[in-house]
Order: structure tokens, then C-alpha cells, then sequence
């Protein structure tokens, strides 16, 4: 495997932020994806575009949760770079009849990629919806998170279909 650990230095062998000085900055754009098995009997309370509960409207609340925790990103992860976001957009709805998918779109012009904060910002809006409707049931799982693609830098990625 001729790929190395970029938070690694090659020299001294200790953790750090990947030096992004020599970078170009370029347009980037992450989208990363979280499905939440709510379970049928919760997903039936859909009305509209979400689903209501006494903590509110649980999609809405995820997104703002989300987009929340997009933009803190650095704040949680030790040696990712704090980044200004110029973009980050939520879609949650129903996958079928027990699952949700919620994907997370980030973008910025910068010199480094933000495939972090939207696999944060979809992570963080799965928990908020387990959160919401633990009451309902604690049988809820959050079943996947992923990066489905990447967009500037060095290489493009696009996750193969499934």
C-alpha cells in the first residue's frame, strides 16, 4: 500500500493537521448520506413532508441539528480545519416503508475538502431524529453513513451504487 496516514508526519511520527499551505484553493463539495431505520408504525405518522412529535417536527429540527454540526466540525474532530461553509443542504424522506435517508450536502472555495463536515452534518441529523422518536420506540437504528461523493482538490470519488 503505497498511501500514507495524512495526519501522520512522515518525520517525527506524531499526529497533526494536514499542512494545506501549498494547496490551490479550488471549489469543493462533499455529499455523505445516514439511513435511519425508524420502523414502519413510526414512519405511518408522516404527515406531509415529517413527522410531528411533542419535541416538534422532527426532519426540520434534524436539519437545523445538521447544519448545526456541519459548521462545528472542527470543534469535534481533533485535526480537521475550521472552514467557513458557503453551502449546506439537507434532503430527508423516506427510503421505503421503515427507512429514512437523510443526505447532507456541503460545499466550500477553499483548500481543503469537506467531506467531514458532511459526513458530521449527517450523522448529527440521524441522531437528532433518533432523539426525537426514542419515544416511540428504542428499536430505531441508524443502519449507514457513508460519503457518496467528493468534488475538487486532488480526485474526484463517487461512491459505486448500490
Amino acid at each position: 500500500m503505497s498511501e500514507q496516514f495524512t495526519h501522520i508526519d512522515s518525520v517525527t511520527g506524531q499526529p497533526g493537521m494536514v499542512d494545506v499551505n501549498d494547496k490551490q484553493v479550488t471549489k469543493r463539495k462533499a455529499t455523505a448520506q445516514s439511513i435511519v431505520m425508524l420502523g414502519a408504525d413510526i414512519l405511518a405518522r408522516l404527515t406531509g413532508d415529517d413527522i410531528q412529535t411533542k419535541k416538534g417536527p422532527v426532519f426540520q429540527t434534524a436539519i437545523i441539528a445538521g447544519t448545526m454540526a456541519a459548521k462545528q466540525t472542527s470543534n469535534l474532530i481533533p485535526f480537521c480545519h475550521p472552514l467557513a461553509l458557503e453551502n449546506c443542504k439537507f434532503v430527508v424522506e423516506p427510503l421505503n416503508d421503515k427507512d429514512v435517508i437523510i443526505t447532507c450536502t456541503v460545499s466550500i472555495t477553499g483548500k481543503t475538502g469537506v467531506e467531514m463536515e458532511a459526513l458530521t452534518g449527517a450523522s448529527v441529523a440521524a441522531l437528532t431524529i433518533y432523539d426525537m422518536c426514542k419515544a416511540l420506540s428504542h428499536e430505531i437504528v441508524i443502519k449507514e453513513t457513508k460519503l457518496v461523493s467528493k468534488t475538487g482538490g486532488k480526485s474526484d470519488y463517487y461512491a459505486a451504487s448500490n
